[in-house]
Formats: structure tokens, sequence, C-alpha cells
């Protein structure tokens, strides 16, 4: 990738985090200022940034507008979401749906809770391998040796008390997923958070997306949120079934 483009995804990526001054994107990217403006011109002219009236830089209609097609062009997100809506509206909790990319698992889809509590995530946002109930989900559906690969690479970050910080004791939760067909993450991703997460599969059988439940423990306590794996994994079934999985022969 050429150092140009480079820059230009970095500072799309700065603003991601929020509306930069140009002195401050130069310093988080390392480099001179005029540089980093005549990028910022360029993406300007395409919209994937706009500048206020106080000079200070902001992501663009034209990013959005890209995004919406990426998005578009996720059919199981199509497929998903009426399925996705009605076990929000049900259940009153966040749901999530995430699939696995480039070595990645990504929110690409979520339904907000009812509640006041709200979870910080958003479509486009990586979750970690080890310690998130969609990740265990997509993970536990490669292949054995693709499985121990993508372990060996994880940098083990300590979340809570609870996060899972050592490869072994990962690979044996996946085994664990594998098994019974859906996961957990009991607060080791953030510590008044429970997620379950149930796999979506293809015509192939393939597991091609993670929907979940995440629940803070002041609307229900964690079990609570195991209560409501029955129904998370009928609506993961019949979006798969939607999705062209064959009915299970008796």
């Amino acid at each position: 990738m050429s150092q140009t483009v480079t820059r230009a995804l970095r500072l799309l990526a700065e603003l991601g985090e929020g509306e930069r001054s140009l002195d401050q994107l130069a310093e988080l990217i390392g480099v001179h200022k005029t540089t980093v403006l005549r990028l910022l011109q360029s993406l300007e002219e395409e919209r994937f940034v706009y500048r206020d009236a106080a000079y200070r830089y902001h992501l663009g209609a034209g990013l959005f507008a890209l995004a919406g097609l990426a998005l578009e062009q996720r059919g199981i997100r199509a497929v998903a979401a009426p399925h996705l809506r009605e076990l929000n509206a049900a259940t009153g909790q966040t749901v999530h749906l995430a699939a696995y990319e480039g070595g990645e698992v990504v929110y690409i889809d979520k339904y907000d809770s009812r509640h006041p509590v709200r979870m910080y995530s958003r479509v486009g946002l990586r979750a970690a391998l080890h310690n998130t109930a969609v990740a265990k989900v997509l993970l536990a559906d490669l292949p054995l040796a693709e499985r121990r690969r993508v372990v060996e690479t994880i940098e083990f970050t300590r979340h809570t008390p609870r996060t899972i910080t050592d490869p072994a004791a990962l690979l044996a939760e996946l085994d664990v997923v594998a098994a019974q067909g859906w996961a957990q993450d009991h607060a080791e991703h953030e510590s008044f958070i429970n997620c379950v997460a149930a796999p979506v599969r293809d015509a192939t059988g393939r597991v091609v997306a993670a929907a979940s439940i995440s629940v803070p423990d002041v609307v229900l306590p964690y079990e609570r949120v195991l209560e409501l794996v029955p129904q998370l994994r009928a609506t993961a079934a019949a979006i798969s079934a939607d999705a062209g999985l064959p009915p299970k022969t008796p």
C-alpha cells in the first residue's frame, strides 16, 4: 500500500474517533501539517471529510454513503435484519450481528436496548477475539488447524478478572462452544455486561455470522441472561433457514 493511501486511511480512522483540528491530525499521524492538509483537501473533494466553521475536520457524507453500500453488500445482514429486529423487540435488549473477515471479528449490525443503560458498540467496530461471545462462535467454526493458528496470534489483554488470558484455555472454550452450539461472555470484556451468542449458517452449513444478546447486570443478572439462549438460538436458526440452510432430517 502506498504511503499516501496509508496516511489517508489513518486520517479517516482518527476522524472516526471524533472531530480533529489540522494540528491534532498532523501530530497524531506524525506528518507535517502541510502534507496532512493536502490529503484532507483531496478527501474533502470526494466528500469523505468536511471542515466546519471552527476549522475542525469530521467524517463526511461521501464516506457514510460508501459505508452504506458496503453494508448492503453483506447479504446475511439483510437476511438477518427482520429476525434481529423481532428479537430486539421481544427481549428489549441489545442485539448484535457480527462476522469474521480478514482475521478480525466485526459488528455488522446492531439494535439498541430500550433500557437507559446502553452498550458502547457500533457497526464497524472490531470485537476482541478472546473474550467476546460473537468471536467465540465465529472462531469455533474454523477448521482446527486454522483455529489454533488464529489463537496463537491473539494478544490476550486482560479487561476484567474473568478475561481468558491463556491460549489453551481459549481453545478449550472454543471446543465447548462448537459442541453446545452457543457461546457466552460472562463479564469477560466488560465487568458489568453479560452476553450470549449463537451461530448463523449459510446453505453450506458454514457459520457466516454470529447473533448475540448483550445485557448489563443492572438490567438482568447473569442467570436470567442464560435464559435467553433458547430464544437467541431459535432466532439464529430462523436466519440460517432464510439464508438457505437445509432443515435437519429426523
